[in-house]
């Protein structure tokens, strides 16, 4: 059997997208748009523009679709993205994170930084904002605790209950 035979059989069948676990509420009586009205001094943005990008986002939808859906900057939604505790906002590779804090320390100018980074004005102030704002933590704890009830709360249990039928006693790890 070839190459050729073997693409012939090949056949692409997911049709979803995975969740990205971004909370849109937490354990709590308290919803997102309130949640966030309690840290509207600490985000980049309104709280409800903040709200959509977070809604967005989990949805699916790129940093880029979730500011146009919010009317706000893409490095805006980046930011409120990265205050909610997501990882990964940061356009910098570490060795240019070093060189960012070199520069945030004072023991570079910025243009040197600017030319050894590689990085362009947009995301060169969006990964200084990254370096010199933390998430907010309780906006972050939501954001795990949603994460970590989604694997192992209710529906871990509703889904283990769907294919009780397709597990056999010595593979049933629950």
């Amino acid at each position: 059997m070839g190459l050729a035979d073997i693409a012939d059989e090949l056949a692409v069948t997911t049709t979803t997208q995975d969740e990205r676990g971004v909370a849109t509420v937490d354990d709590t009586d308290v919803n997102l748009d309130a949640r966030l009205r309690e840290y509207a001094a600490e985000l980049p943005c309104t709280p409800e523009a903040a709200a959509t990008v977070l809604e967005r986002h989990s949805a699916g939808d790129s940093v880029g679709d979730a500011a146009e859906a919010a009317v706000v900057a893409p490095v805006t939604a980046a930011k409120v993205l990265h205050r909610a505790g997501v990882e990964g906002v940061t356009p910098l590779a570490p060795t240019a994170r070093r060189v960012l804090r070199d520069w945030l320390d004072g023991r570079l100018s910025r243009a040197d930084a600017l030319e050894l980074t590689g990085a362009d004005d947009a995301e060169f102030a969006l990964a200084a904002y990254v370096e010199t704002h933390d998430p907010i933590p309780e906006l972050a704890d939501a954001t795990r605790r949603d994460a970590a009830r989604s694997l192992g709360g209710d529906a871990l249990v509703q889904k283990r209950e769907e294919l009780a039928d397709t597990m056999s006693a010595s593979t049933d790890l629950f």
